[in-house]
């Protein structure tokens, strides 16, 4: 197999790049919400306005499937981790955390479950060994969440 093209590389490097500008975005947006509201509050609303943008998006397009068969159980799982990740997240936001504590903590859980899912192939991926450079970098991001959390505020 080769390796993508170096212009492709950058598209998929801006491409997560912009993810991780919208997660942010959400997280607020949902923070404020549950500050007006409450935690289920702030998780259906997203929700709910995700499923109705998705169904314009298949009356409208009507995409072809990918494949006929089904997916497996647990990809249907990804709704409710989805729910309780906008309430956790509302929750810290409106804490001590903030949003940039919530979004660096966010992201070292992503990061350790990640090797974890790695090492054990879960979820149909290929079993891969975490090198020294994936432990390294998760110590940096953990190392940066605590300096960010504990000496990041002025207050």
């Amino acid at each position: 197999m080769s390796q993508p093209s170096q212009p492709n590389q950058l598209i998929y490097f801006a491409a997560a790049f912009g993810a991780g500008g919208l997660l942010s975005l959400m997280v607020l947006f949902n923070g404020t919400l549950a500050a007006y509201g409450s935690l289920f509050f702030a998780s259906w609303v997203p929700h709910l306005t995700g499923t109705v943008a998705a169904l314009i998006f298949l009356v409208f397009l009507r995409p072809k499937r990918a494949q006929q068969a089904r997916p497996p159980w647990w990809v249907y799982l990804g709704g409710v981790s989805g729910a309780v990740t906008v309430m956790l997240t509302s929750a810290t936001l409106n804490s001590a955390l903030a949003l940039s504590g919530t979004i660096a903590l966010g992201l070292a859980g992503q990061m350790v479950f990640s090797l974890f899912a790695d090492m054990r192939g879960l979820f149909g991926l290929p079993q891969r060994t975490p090198v020294r450079r994936d432990y390294v970098a998760l110590m940096f991001i953990i190392a940066g969440s605590l300096i960010l959390i504990f000496f990041g505020s002025g207050s």
